[in-house]
């Protein structure tokens, strides 16, 4: 019996252990979800305008120091719903992130309120070789005539949000990509500015700055704006140097008066002239 006295002990100790560890496990559990509040998180990356269901998303509890913007919390709440943003996996569902009830995906959920989606055709060259990606800032530029019948190009919308590339409304890698469709989002004005300037003309599409918001008024270029530049870039030809003038000559010296040739004869004091 005394041998089993120490194993007795150890035993005891063993288990108001285990004990204590279940209990304070179970305190600091309670306390941290008083101090967290749950969230909808992403149980997969979405694309935007994709229609969601409830399966796609599980619960997290969010620390509510962190001060998240209004979330949803409950499975059923995002069912047949729309997101305008892409989510990535574990990332919160916002509320800002939603679309208007009753939305069925795809573009036209994508679209702010009271703006257009236009689809314009480019090239290698008219696309900024593949850099306008969704999301991106263009200014579209026209190339056409001016009443004179001459040549001229000039902006005539800016800072243009692209929506999609082809059929695509997300960046693939946020690589540049190649197509031969660019669709923005416009205004009804600026749809119906971009549709005129289409059929008068060659569109171009330039980048821009996500950050530059500042308005640019320009008066477009012209072929004389072209050339005059060119002038004024090159140098102006040497000037010849001034010819050396030669120096007059030295007028001749006045002649002196020819002497009276004819003989004197003296006479006394007298001189006479023969």
């Amino acid at each position: 019996m005394r041998n089993l006295r120490p194993f007795v002990m150890i035993l005891t100790s063993l288990g108001i252990g285990l004990a204590a560890m279940t209990v304070a496990a179970q305190w600091l559990r309670e306390r941290g979800e008083q101090q967290t509040h749950p969230v909808l998180v992403a149980a997969h990356d979405l694309a935007a305008g994709t229609r969601l269901e409830a399966s796609m998303f599980t619960v997290a509890h969010w620390p509510i120091a962190l001060k998240l913007p209004p979330a949803l919390s409950q499975p059923q709440d995002v069912e047949g719903r729309v997101i305008t943003t892409a989510l990535l996996r574990g990332e919160p569902l916002l509320q800002a992130r939603l679309a208007a009830a009753g939305e069925t995906g795809g573009l036209s959920a994508l679209l702010r309120e009271g703006r257009r989606a236009v689809t314009v055709k480019v090239n290698e060259i008219v696309g900024v070789a593949g850099f306008a990606l969704p999301g991106n800032f263009v200014d579209v530029m026209v190339h056409t005539t001016d009443p004179q019948n001459q040549p001229v190009s000039r902006i005539v919308l800016e800072r243009i949000r692209v929506m999609a590339v082809a059929q695509d409304t997300g960046p693939q890698e946020n690589r540049p990509r190649l197509v031969n469709a660019v669709t923005l989002e416009v205004t009804p004005e600026e749809a119906e500015r971009m549709d005129l300037a289409r059929s008068v003309g060659t569109l171009s599409l330039v980048l821009r700055s996500q950050s530059d918001t500042a308005p640019v008024v320009t008066q477009g270029a012209r072929k004389r704006d072209v050339l005059l530049t060119d002038v004024a870039a090159a140098p102006p030809p040497p000037k010849p140097a001034p010819a050396a003038r030669r120096a007059a000559p030295p007028p001749p010296p006045a002649a002196e008066p020819a002497p009276d040739a004819r003989p004197e004869i003296l006479r006394g004091v007298k001189v006479s002239a023969q």
